[in-house]
């Protein structure tokens, strides 16, 4: 099929997903990670660290993050925007050479202000509150979304 020849040749970037709190194992949001991430032509790698303290989870996020990288802080002080502007935001940074993006999800009491001023794009999933291992579900699928709709893909449909 074209589409599916024409999907896998294009560029390809890597996302780096950064989370606080390990996601169990054999877990219903560990299946459908693995799922978008297996579909994902993207090379998308998942970083944990266990919940601690906000300057702890601070600075392994901060410090985890790869010299060159984009970064975007998942906080909901961010702006909501759709998925089409989402993947026009990260095709411009593809377009002017970025070669991978960090995806940061703090813990339970959120990012400190040190973590959200290394952010490039500070971006909420809108007001509704959702479970941390629900959240990088709904993040790898984003991003396989992202990708899909950056590669012409039908997979998103407006």
């Amino acid at each position: 099929m074209a589409i599916g020849r024409q999907f896998a040749q294009r560029i390809v970037m890597k996302a780096t997903i950064l989370a606080i709190g390990k996601c169990k194992k054999n877990s219903p949001e560990a299946m459908i990670i693995a799922e978008y991430v297996k579909r994902s032509g993207w090379d998308i790698v998942i970083k944990e660290q266990d919940n601690s303290t906000q300057e702890e989870e601070a600075k392994f996020l901060q410090n985890s993050i790869s010299n060159g990288a984009k970064v975007v802080v998942l906080d909901e002080r961010g702006v909501n925007i759709s998925s089409l502007d989402l993947a026009a935001k990260i095709e411009s940074w593809l377009n002017n050479g970025c070669s991978e993006i960090c995806f940061l999800i703090g813990g339970a009491d959120g990012h400190l202000q040190s973590t959200r001023d290394k952010a490039d794009l500070i971006l909420s999933f809108g007001k509704l509150t959702l479970p941390h291992m629900l959240m990088r579900a709904v993040l790898a699928e984003q991003i396989y979304r992202v990708q899909t709709i950056i590669n012409h893909h039908p997979y998103h449909r407006a």
